[in-house]
């Protein structure tokens, strides 16, 4: 719509209904495009017009004017939705992080205590025992692995393991050791 266009109708005598239907979907769009969201935008449009029809007193009775008035309020609003939306989307990104590396602290201690508790156990297991239960639970390493760098045969690492489980059921709390052989199966 031209300038023209905007005052074809005496501005005192267009209604709220009438200024709603020329400006509204020119201000939707022109908020969208700063909030980025068709909705805030709607309702930032229709905040305008009421903070316009409370504060018409002060804004010149002239085409332009109002439509200047409409413009700048929905400029307003729209710029300082946008600033909000930044905040919340930072302080949610951080809440995250700090309750991600919570998490990660918390698992750490836990794996701490656990392998402490570990240690402790298998540092009162006979050496060959505690030697192959080192490596297999600590180490990862397979039963074959184990076999080939100790120069023994898979049935001895197998049994000194089967051996380190019965003696480490009386060391572990039974939660430990219940991971220990869910984690050898």
């Amino acid at each position: 719509m031209s300038e023209n266009e905007d005052s074809v109708i005496p501005i005192e005598e267009l209604s709220l209904k009438q200024l709603f239907e020329r400006y509204y979907t020119r201000l939707v769009y022109f908020s969208a495009q700063i909030v980025e969201c068709r909705e805030t935008a709607e309702d930032i449009a229709q905040e305008a017009f009421i903070t316009y029809w409370n504060q018409k007193s002060v804004v010149a009775p002239h085409p332009i004017a109002i439509k200047n008035y409409l413009y700048s309020t929905v400029k307003h609003a729209s710029l300082n939705m946008a600033r909000h939306q930044r905040v919340k989307a930072n302080y949610a990104a951080g809440l995250s992080d700090i309750t991600a590396s919570e998490e990660s602290l918390d698992n750490a201690i836990i794996q701490a205590e656990v392998l402490a508790q570990l240690h402790s156990a298998l540092s009162t297991l006979p050496a060959n025992c505690q030697r192959i239960s080192r490596m297999c639970y600590l180490e990862g390493m397979k039963n074959q692995e184990v076999a080939s760098e100790l120069g023994i045969s898979v049935n001895t690492v197998k049994t000194q393991k089967q051996r380190a489980l019965q003696l480490l059921r009386l060391k572990l709390s039974p939660d430990l050791y219940a991971l220990l052989v869910i984690f050898e199966l």
